[in-house]
């Protein structure tokens, strides 16, 4: 072989590694030619999101539309259940988070639940699953995982974590346990700044640290790094691009030798402050092994963006070659997993199919009770921003599923600024359902059930989100997060409460 030739091969193989180890999105519910082009040139996985998701059946076509280009390609998604749905964007999980399966804390029912949602994706062809989130809910002000955690004890979070991951990877799915090492003890989001969390080591090994430890232990076939500073392990980088908490910490103190997938690049953590292309290049060097980006940068520029700054960071130097094919490698070896994995088909619906309800039944908790009322209810939503993880496209509540337990239920939405007298007004004498999500971190809606259960005493509260808030009201039920099934449960006692039946 000439000079020449091996410099092309070479040149090849790092571009072909290079492509391997993005994640990225697209916009649509088909896929782009540009996007099955790059998959034919290496490009080994994709990243959807609710944006490519118009129902089941469209879902299985696009990802079997990706498998023509790639029988191995890993299809990513950020399905957790509960508050953060992908699979049911527009209409609510059918599933409730990890909070509602934290507070039963029955491993075998958290099992089962990650098993169903993990059939679901695995019968649409999508097999990485960027769940669970492994974080401990250490601060109840947490702007950003609060309901997504299993609960704030670290040996409840880590057990329910194994659970989830046994049952996920079960049904042929990857599972992606987040955000490490650790999400939890945050005031801040990593979507819109830099997160620090400033603990010492023995906290971290003590708390952090356990349900990842879990994890590795059942088998998590991924890991994805968190946007956060951390200074007791690294002092100026933030996790995803420090080697010492990605090789040192995750790879060599804990043994752990899957896949290690970064939170979204273009989360303003890191594209703010290191720029996408020099996070990428750092990220791999740091030891990660597969860059996620595309819930808001969904292009082919950002890909070839990503792809050239990671071949020139090895033309350069500034980027091991043997790192990066190490990495991509990884990512072969995931993908050659869920190949194995798959089912051989479909299968015939499922005897679980109803578990999500169950669950999210056994979640709630009820503290005092209703009369019985002449009218049927008026359900006053109180709206906060929604956190971007979440969405604001998702509906939830108990509205809609009150108005069809009880036809002629009227229900209003009511953001910040709005009043106890508005409400009332609306409401007339039918009873008041107020509707709230993490009461305690919202000092107006903490005013406005003031006023509400002051004037009528016979007011209903339901929180959806961190119960933290001493419970109001005639009837307070604690639901433990927002997603459909926990509407729908909550629904059902008001209902019971209002009618006496």
């Amino acid at each position: 072989m000439t000079v020449l030739a091996h410099r092309a091969t070479a040149s090849d193989e790092v571009t072909r590694d290079a492509l391997a180890v993005l994640q990225p999105g697209f916009e649509g519910t088909t896929a782009p030619a540009w996007l099955l082009r790059r998959i034919g040139e290496g490009l080994a996985s994709v990243g959807l999101f609710g944006r490519n998701i118009a129902s089941p059946e469209q879902l299985a076509a696009l990802t079997a539309q990706l498998r023509t280009e790639r029988d191995d390609v890993l299809v990513a998604i950020d399905e957790e259940g509960g508050d953060v749905t992908r699979l049911e964007v527009r209409g609510g999980s059918s599933f409730p988070g990890n909070l509602a399966l934290g507070s039963v804390d029955d491993t075998g029912l958290t099992r089962d639940v990650a098993h169903e949602l993990g059939r679901r994706l695995a019968e649409c062809g999508v097999n990485l699953n960027w769940a669970p989130s492994a974080d401990v809910n250490s601060n109840p002000d947490n702007p950003v995982i609060g309901v997504r955690s299993f609960g704030a004890d670290t040996h409840l979070a880590a057990r329910h974590t194994a659970a989830y991951v046994e049952g996920l990877q079960a049904a042929g799915v990857a599972a992606c346990t987040k955000h490490f090492p650790g999400h939890g003890d945050t005031n801040v989001d990593s979507h819109h700044a830099l997160p620090r969390i400033d603990v010492d080591l023995d906290t971290l090994a003590a708390r952090e640290l356990v349900p990842f430890r879990a994890a590795i232990e059942a088998g998590t076939k991924a890991v994805m790094s968190a946007h956060i500073l951390v200074p007791a392990l690294d002092p100026t980088r933030p996790a995803t691009l420090s080697p010492q908490i990605l090789t040192g910490l995750l790879r060599k103190e804990l043994g752990y030798e899957g896949l290690i997938v970064t939170d979204g690049m273009e989360m303003h953590a890191i594209a703010g402050t290191y720029g996408i292309e020099r996070g990428s290049v750092l990220a791999i060097a740091a030891g990660a092994d597969a860059i996620c980006v595309g819930g808001g940068l969904a292009d082919e520029a950002t890909v070839l963006r990503l792809r050239d700054a990671l071949v020139a960071a090895v033309r350069e130097g500034t980027l091991p070659q043997e790192r990066l094919a190490d990495a991509a490698a990884r990512v072969r070896a995931l993908a050659s997993w869920t190949r194995a994995a798959r089912p051989d088909a479909r299968p015939e619906g499922s005897r679980a199919s109803g578990i999500g309800l169950t669950a999210a039944r056994r979640a709630l908790v009820v503290t005092g009770s209703a009369g019985p009322s002449a009218g049927r209810p008026y359900v006053a939503t109180l709206t906060p921003v929604a956190n971007i993880a979440v969405g604001d496209e998702t509906p939830w509540g108990p509205a809609a599923e009150l108005a069809e337990l009880l036809p002629g239920t009227a229900s209003g939405l009511y953001p910040q600024g709005a009043t106890a007298g508005e409400i009332l007004a609306a409401a007339g004498e039918r009873t008041v359902v107020a509707v709230v999500r993490d009461a305690h971190r919202h000092p107006w809606m903490t005013e406005v059930l003031d006023a509400l259960v002051e004037a009528r005493p016979d007011t209903v509260v339901v929180e959806m989100g961190l119960p933290r808030a001493e419970p109001r009201g005639a009837l307070h039920i604690a639901t433990h997060g927002a997603a459909r099934v926990c509407g729908r449960a909550a629904a059902e006692v008001v209902a019971k409460a209002v009618t006496g039946v």
